[in-house]
């Protein structure tokens, strides 16, 4: 059986010490000293780092053992053959469902770029499912110890313990975070998972709200539960919620996800999570738990939509609205190009780019007519050139939205009809509008048991595109787009329609939401193993297409959960007008600075590592 299996949490940290120091001596030499300055917090392998017996205090008091999280690929460097925990890991490495859920999800994130360590000095230090590479199975970035939390005492005590011992914490769920910050390095985890409760209200009264503020249909979320329980809970209901989509839904349905806006396909008909949200509970790092909305502390809630995640405490539940289920159409398109006089891996062939062309220009006609969704880019296996992947979704009542979509799908047809030999073939497939029950019957179809988006190396960047910029100037986008060389780029209509039509400072969310049409996503891969210097360009492919999109969108924004770790102002990018405000609460809620995330409110207060202060 795997090691974590045979030893306790406290055994497993003691061993783990003993062999980290030993392998890794010139990396834990970056950190020596760090706690005696005063300005740093007190991390893993220093002498300021609880001892076994003060961590023993500490599980004693808690409803649970304490965690020892590792790595996702350690069953398979725990022993010469093939155990079973190896085989499902190799299995379901690109399962989010099972990264999040499995025996080992402690230590998992749903990419192992960010439980990777990149040291000063260019080595890497990870844990490779690939066990030929030779490479030994290493903590990386992995928190060595964690509580995992079961209810608001155990919070409390962890924070408190965290608090007195000025460690490094982090709070984690699933470990989806594009950014990595759910995990860091000889840090002390706050594990969610298992605050999986879900009540539904027929109606629901806000704590401190007036006689008489009464919603209906709400539905209360503990922040472990994910968005496939979410949905089961609502769907039974006959209802709908705004909520993430994604390969398995696997996405915690009460965290990260809506502390850093919520974007959904369904939020162009109802606004975006932050927009949906009636109520929230969290315990903040001085150990009192609260209750917020718009009547009881009204500046916490305010921040805690769309101030992002990791930032504020750790949030306990989320009251959500939920909404009427309605039938709808559903189109999708499928394009790929042949093009063998062209350079594989490029998006510069003349029929692939009229199309998408075209796309960019259609853009606020479709969104008008009720379309919304997502539109990737990806390289084929077989050739390396680009095929177009449309997935949308509108409402069947909508008076144009089959007309609109059908005028595209002609206009793809025609290309591919009429395009010449040098300018590449377009092939069109699965080009087709359906007529489904509701917004259950796509979500179940098209996502639920699905693998993907998650168990590969890379990173992201992306920016909110202003509708007035693809009325005024389409070719601009659509050339800035293809002009990426970035292997998959996404295309998505998640705001415009109900997000337009929401104060932009009723939530911390940045106000170019408000104005924005769609969310364009960049994200380079590289492979397992890969040197620093092949990840670093992939890095520089991010910084580039950022560059290109703040050129297009000058003051404009980024969706804080899906961005990249390099953003020039991050501030503007991700809160705009807000970050002033954001500052002033933050002081306010957590004055110790308790919870700091790579480019969270405040972080511009701490070094790289963000483990000491500047």
């Amino acid at each position: 059986m795997a090691l974590l299996r045979m030893t306790t949490a406290l055994q497993l940290v003691t061993w783990f010490m003993i062999s980290y120091v030993l392998v890794s001596t010139q990396a834990s030499s970056v950190y020596a000293g760090h706690s005696s300055t005063g300005k740093c917090r007190c991390l893993f392998t220093e002498p300021c780092w609880p001892s076994k017996d003060e961590f023993a205090a500490l599980e004693a008091t808690l409803s649970q053992p304490l965690l020892a999280p590792q790595q996702l690929a350690t069953p398979c460097h725990t022993s010469w053959f093939l155990n079973e925990e190896c085989e499902l890991a190799q299995e379901l490495w690109v399962d989010g469902w099972w990264r999040s859920n499995s025996s080992n999800s402690a230590g998992g994130t749903e990419q192992p770029t960010f439980a990777a360590y990149y040291a000063p000095d260019g080595h890497i230090e990870a844990c490779f499912l690939n066990t030929t590479l030779g490479y030994p199975c290493l903590q990386g970035n992995i928190p060595p110890i964690g509580v995992d939390v079961r209810s608001v005492k155990d919070i409390q005590l962890a924070i408190d313990f965290a608090a007195a011992h000025n460690l490094r914490v982090v709070v984690k769920n699933t470990g989806h975070d594009y950014l990595g910050r759910s995990t860091a390095r000889n840090a002390f985890l706050i594990w969610t998972h298992h605050l999986k409760s879900i009540q539904y209200h027929d109606t629901f009264k806000p704590s401190g709200a007036p006689n008489g503020t009464v919603y209906t249909d709400a539905i209360t979320l503990g922040s472990g539960v994910q968005w496939q329980e979410a949905y089961d809970a609502v769907f039974a209901r006959g209802r709908i919620i705004v909520g993430g989509i994604a390969p398995g839904a696997s996405v915690g349905a009460a965290g990260g996800w809506v502390q850093g806006g919520g974007h959904s396909a369904l939020a162009p008909q109802h606004g975006l999570g932050v927009d949906n949200v009636l109520e929230m509970t969290i315990v903040t790092s001085d150990g009192r738990y609260h209750v917020v909305n718009s009547y009881q502390e009204p500046d916490l809630f305010w921040a805690l939509r769309g101030g992002g995640g990791g930032t504020w405490g750790v949030v306990v539940s989320v009251t959500y609205q939920t909404h009427p289920s309605s039938p709808i159409l559903a189109a999708y398109m499928i394009a790929s190009v042949n093009a063998p006089t062209v350079d594989a891996g490029t998006a510069d062939i003349p029929t692939f780019r009229a199309l998408f062309t075209e796309l960019v220009r259609i853009t606020p006609t479709l969104a008008d007519a009720g379309w919304s969704g997502y539109v990737d880019i990806l390289p084929s296996d077989d050739t390396g050139l680009p095929w177009l992947s449309l997935l949308y979704i509108a409402p069947a009542s909508a008076p144009t939205a089959r007309s609109t979509m059908q005028d595209f799908f002609a206009f793809a047809q025609h290309l591919a009809d009429s395009a010449r030999p040098e300018e590449g073939a377009l092939y069109v497939d699965l080009a087709s509008i359906d007529s489904l029950s509701g917004f259950a019957e796509w979500e179940l179809t098209n996502f639920r048991g699905k693998s993907g988006e998650v168990g590969v190396n890379t990173e992201l960047g992306s920016r909110l595109l202003p509708r007035d910029l693809l009325q005024s100037n389409h070719t601009a986008v659509a050339d800035a787009v293809l002009g990426l060389g970035i292997p998959h780029i996404g295309f998505y209509i998640v705001a415009g329609g109900a997000v337009s039509t929401v104060d932009p400072d009723s939530v911390a969310l940045n106000p170019a939401w408000r104005d924005a049409l769609i969310h364009v996503v960049f994200s380079p891969l590289w492979e397992e193993g890969a040197s620093l210097d092949t990840i670093n360009a992939a890095r520089d492919l991010v910084k580039k297409g950022e560059a290109a999109f703040r050129a297009l969108t000058p003051g404009g924004g980024a969706y804080f959960n899906e961005a990249s770790l390099y953003e020039e102002n991050f501030q503007q990018t991700f809160w705009g007008s807000h970050y002033e405000k954001l500052r002033a609460v933050k002081k306010q809620y957590d004055p110790i600075d308790l919870f700091v995330v790579p480019e969270g409110v405040g972080s511009e207060d701490w070094d790289a590592d963000l483990n000491c202060r500047l």
